[in-house]
């Protein structure tokens, strides 16, 4: 089974939010105290294949340093990105989605904005700022598991 993965870093590089999507499960989000590598772990039971955009430069290893979790040894991964670069749509995520139609209710928002959005949150207790990161990592997850159906129409046809 496939789980789609992305990660959420504060400025000083700590993980703020981790969030996963499976078919079997939907989104799930550990957020900030709730990001330890047990619980990592528990929410990626019974995955085979981790989804990620860029995940094996960032995510993977970002979770690997700050965790301890060697999630490129233990499970498949699929680079989303490398994917889409071998199709022709190079750019970040957003960039991608929008080429494909993927619709977004953060667009306009990105990884700087993600960090804002947690030090607003941590700093000053701003709930909206929080609901509105986990709706952006929410999105990231999910639009990872139509993007790989996008490009599955791709594989098809190689």
């Amino acid at each position: 089974m496939r789980g789609y993965l992305d990660i959420e870093t504060s400025f000083e590089g700590g993980i703020t939010v981790v969030g996963l999507y499976a078919d079997d499960r939907g989104c799930v989000q550990l957020v900030g105290p709730q990001v330890t590598e047990v619980s990592l772990y528990r929410i990626l039971e019974g995955l085979r294949t981790l989804c990620t955009y860029n995940g094996s430069r960032f995510d993977l290893p970002v979770i690997h340093r700050r965790l301890g979790a060697d999630l490129a040894a233990e499970f498949e991964s699929c680079d989303l990105m490398l994917e889409c670069w071998r199709v022709g749509l190079k750019g970040g995520l957003k960039r991608v989605e929008e080429r494909l139609g993927i619709r977004r209710w953060t667009k306009g928002l990105d990884g700087f904005d993600a960090m804002r959005l947690w030090h607003r949150y941590e700093a000053y207790g701003d709930g909206e700022a929080l609901a509105t990161l986990l709706e952006y990592n929410r999105e990231d997850v999910v639009n990872l598991k139509r993007l790989d159906e996008l490009l599955e129409e791709h594989r098809r046809c190689e």
